[in-house]
């Protein structure tokens, strides 16, 4: 068992926690020990309700839901891609389509039963540049099908998944952990179930993270005890 273990809620078609992951990894990379951290995933969706399927396009979306043309909607969207574009992160505004992202979470979690963290990391990883970078629809279920392929996933399993509703429990159970702790906004990191930070930090606040878990502190400056 690592000495550090980082559960992180997040959801797929936030590109804060796109941004969060990328992160993280890298500050598990400078960290003092990084064979002695862990990461799991955890399942969020910022919009439970999303109809699955309609595909319309992410500006689109924004601006209906902020009242404002495409114009300012490609501003607000544009911002995350300005951002991230440094932790290598490339996110094409114009291809993205709004998506329900429940069953992209229950291949998630397939993942981490497949092949532990690392595998669950590759798979979230290829989803979110799916959805950000190629405008791939991850609630089509032909979609979820090659993509949880290309992450690494057996292809067999992932089709009897998504038809089925298998996973579906964890995904539910993630959501439920996320309301009893309080949690109403992603990315959400908890380290060892004693300290927790919210939001796409610099990789300097989250190493700060990782190095008060290694150390036992649970209440560094900046950070909240769970």
């Amino acid at each position: 068992m690592s000495e550090v273990e980082i559960e992180v809620w997040v959801d797929v078609v936030c590109p804060w926690c796109y941004i969060g992951k990328r992160r993280l990894e890298q500050a598990i990379t400078e960290s003092a020990q990084p064979s002695e951290v862990s990461v799991t995933y955890r399942a969020f969706e910022l919009d439970p309700k999303k109809p699955a399927g309609q595909g319309v396009p992410v500006v689109e979306r924004l601006a209906h839901r902020h009242s404002t043309s495409l114009d300012e909607a490609r501003q607000i969207a544009e911002r995350a891609a300005i951002i991230g574009r440094p932790d290598g992160i490339d996110m094409d505004i114009d291809a993205q389509v709004d998506a329900n992202s429940f069953d992209a979470h229950r291949l998630i979690a397939l993942g981490l039963v497949q092949g532990g963290p690392a595998l669950q990391g590759a798979v979230l990883e290829r989803l979110f540049s799916a959805h950000f970078a190629e405008g791939k629809s991850i609630d089509d279920l032909e979609s979820l099908q090659r993509l949880g392929a290309e992450a690494g996933l057996d292809g067999r399993r992932v089709a009897a998944v998504l038809a089925s509703r298998d996973y579906a429990d964890k995904v539910r159970a993630d959501e439920a952990e996320a309301a009893e702790l309080g949690v109403t906004a992603v990315p959400f990191f908890v380290a060892n179930r004693q300290v927790a930070l919210t939001g796409a930090h610099s990789v300097e606040v989250l190493g700060k993270l990782i190095t008060a878990a290694l150390e036992g502190d649970h209440e560094p400056a900046g950070q909240s005890t769970v």
